[in-house]
């Protein structure tokens, strides 16, 4: 498999999770290990819940170990240019209604749109890569065709990303 970008804050906030969880793993097996001394397994609530949480803990921590090694750490302090790549932050224009929006391009594992950042893999991370202030960019979105301008390209660094 291909080198996956990331940013170092994101880089660094996956690595901290990841401590976290492993830290985490005493805690679940206590917890398990008090529900089964509860009696019956089959209607254990806390015994459910506890071998939910370590299912979804080892899921985590294998996910994250098995991406540490593909990850590309790129500095965003670093980056600079006019089209619109990894890293880049990007004000658009839908040209049908003026609405404004802002994204910055991060990797699929950083990325959180309620905080402004998208896949550079996503539909709109696609469209607008390799792209520079003044272009229109035409997207299937789930509710229909939509055309952007891009307003401009600027390249924040790491203050975008950490936010």
């Amino acid at each position: 498999m291909q080198n996956i970008p990331i940013s170092a804050e994101g880089y660094k906030k996956l690595e901290e999770e990841l401590e976290r969880l492993k830290k985490e793993r005493p805690e679940i097996i206590q917890a398990i290990k008090e529900a089964r001394e509860e009696g019956d397994l089959r209607e254990n609530a806390g015994y459910d819940a506890a071998r939910e949480r370590q299912g979804m803990a080892e899921a985590r921590i294998k996910y994250i170990e098995s991406r540490l090694a593909l990850y590309q750490v790129i500095d965003l302090d670093k980056q600079t240019g006019d089209k619109a790549i990894f890293g880049a932050t990007v004000k658009l224009e839908d040209v049908d209604t003026g609405d404004t929006r802002e994204y910055t391009l991060l990797g699929p594992d950083e990325a959180n749109p309620a905080e402004g950042s998208i896949s550079f893999l996503s539909p709109v991370g696609q469209a607008l890569l390799g792209k520079e202030a003044g272009d229109e960019v035409s997207i299937n979105i789930p509710r229909g065709r939509v055309t952007y301008e891009i307003i401009s390209v600027e390249f924040k660094g790491s203050q975008k990303a950490s936010q």
